[in-house]
């Protein structure tokens, strides 16, 4: 983007936040929420209460006090945030593999031992073992648009076992370890009940291999990775003789007599990739009782790295193999947003010992991908303003970012065709007042 486009976009951000509004019990906390934001689009080095508060003219510990005590909903907010993406993605250009729902976990490296969550665990980020938290996520994925809908902390057993550690990290008494599936599942079902449709869903092999996960999806569609070891058979006698995955596509004879097939990827922050594969019709195996239908084993191998990878999905006998490996290989936008999100928009930033504190960064960070999400897809023409201004130059700060403008009006002025505004009236947006938030609608 370039400054001016970021200086337009100033009066689309009111727009867009504007229904979060009924999130807050007093409207000051929305002004809050409007500045915490404003932070995260910001170039700040880190996005925290503390910086975020210096940069906007705000109190520290007022902003402090915003992520862990004002009166907000952040689960309402996250809701609002879903329906907003439900009725905004079926507009958006479609590449043939339509709208993906894509599953996948993040670690963020965190020091001490205070943090919500925090242990010495797998942490993507470091490709190693080390003291992080990790979050479970949920990404909405159309042609070339992707962002994050949902973000939860995967609370560790030896957290859950020791309640009063819980207690002080303010983690509800009733949530309890689950593990990162049942988390994706929740999240998936929560997004559906928010009006959002998934043409596909897809995952890493960590969640393809747990049955209860494929088995709670019903009868939604998807490709998911599965390792190497997953078991299953070719045919329904030989449920109690079934093979890993490896061993099957390399010595049964319906892969044997196969030709090989190459499908060719396109990544945006990649060269094209060239895959072989080869698929067929397979029982999962889970116990002594097979699958009551088959579903698609597809092996693709990457002859220039080296990599091989093994998807299973529902989809009806007579699908587009091409199209799977396609709709399988959407889960990189999800590895994408999740890096920006910690690059750009600070989703790792979060400094704190406060449970609520820390999901109510994460819904915010998610706020603002699905923002600027949604403005990148405007940009590029894939869809017209759709935010009463955002494709109109309205209203001017005088920073060179949407981000350093407090919703009061504290520091910097608001400008509307060379006119000054007063902070009660600025278009866009509610009065800031401290009086408790009313429901109109």
């Amino acid at each position: 983007m370039t400054e001016q486009q970021i200086l337009d976009l100033a009066p689309a951000l009111a727009d867009y936040l504007d229904p979060y509004l009924f999130c807050c019990e007093y409207t000051q906390t929305f002004r809050h929420l409007g500045v915490y934001c404003r932070g995260l689009l910001s170039e700040l080095e880190r996005k925290t209460a503390e910086p975020i508060a210096l940069a906007s003219g705000t109190g520290v510990r007022t902003l402090q006090l915003f992520l862990t005590q004002h009166g907000w909903d952040y689960q309402e907010a996250r809701d609002i945030l879903q329906k907003h993406v439900a009725a905004v993605v079926p507009d958006l250009p479609d590449d043939g593999t339509g709208t993906v729902g894509v599953i996948d976990e993040s670690g963020h490296a965190k020091k001490g031992d205070k943090t919500p969550g925090v242990q010495r665990q797998y942490c993507g980020e470091l490709g190693k073992k080390e003291n992080c938290i990790v979050t479970v996520h949920l990404a909405v994925a159309r042609e070339r648009y992707k962002t994050l809908i949902d973000a939860e902390l995967f609370l560790p057993k030896s957290w859950d076992e020791d309640r009063e550690r819980c207690k002080l990290a303010g983690i509800p008494e009733d949530m309890h370890h689950r593990t990162k599936w049942e988390i994706a599942l929740e999240q998936y079902h929560r997004a559906v009940a928010n009006g959002l449709h998934f043409d596909w869903l897809t995952f890493d092999e960590a969640y393809g291999a747990a049955g209860g996960f494929l088995a709670g999806l019903g009868e939604q569609l998807y490709v998911g990775e599965v390792p190497c070891s997953w078991w299953c058979f070719t045919r329904p006698q030989d449920v109690e003789h079934p093979s890993r995955a490896d061993d099957l596509v390399r010595y049964s004879r319906v892969f044997n007599q196969q030709p090989w097939r190459e499908v060719r990827l396109q990544r945006q922050t990649l060269g094209e990739q060239v895959w072989k594969y080869k698929a067929a019709r397979v029982w999962a195996s889970s116990g002594s009782q097979p699958r009551a239908e088959s579903c698609w084993l597809i092996w693709v191998v990457n002859e220039q790295t080296g990599e091989e990878k093994y998807f299973v999905s529902n989809a009806p006998e007579g699908a587009s193999v091409e199209l799977l490996i396609r709709v399988g290989f959407r889960r990189w936008n999800v590895e994408h947003a999740i890096r920006l999100g910690k690059q750009e928009i600070g989703l790792k930033h979060f400094e704190g010992q406060d449970y609520t504190g820390l999901m109510r960064h994460l819904t915010l960070c998610l706020m603002m991908m699905g923002f600027v999400a949604e403005e990148a897809a405007r940009l590029r023409g894939e869809k017209s303003g759709g935010h009463g201004g955002a494709s109109v130059r309205r209203a001017q700060y005088r920073v060179a970012a949407v981000a350093g403008a407090d919703a009061a009006n504290q520091r910097i002025g608001l400008q509307v065709e060379s006119h000054s505004v007063s902070p009660g009236t600025q278009p866009g947006g509610p009065p800031v007042t401290a009086e408790p938030r009313r429901r109109t609608a």
